[in-house]
């Protein structure tokens, strides 16, 4: 029977990668992004200040999962 609760490879290596990278920076790519997204706005750059500004939620999604992998850790080596 396969044991679904098991991380892939590809899950593995990129919760290695994304735990070398300080929660701050996510925190920060976050609010740049609402910056220049309002920095866009006043500019009259209406479609452009959308579309950056969406990129806040998942810069603070891509933060809770690291945050998640250093405090949980990750499926150990069998």
């Amino acid at each position: 029977m396969k044991d679904y609760n098991k991380e892939g490879q590809v899950a593995k290596e990129i919760e290695k990668k994304t735990a070398q990278i300080p929660s701050d920076v996510f925190l920060w790519s976050s609010i740049s992004a609402m910056a220049v997204s309002l920095g866009l706005k006043i500019m009259g750059k209406k479609n452009t200040a959308l579309f950056v500004g969406q990129w806040a939620a998942p810069f603070l999604l891509f933060g809770v999962y690291n945050k998640i992998v250093k405090t949980q850790g990750s499926d150990k080596e069998d």
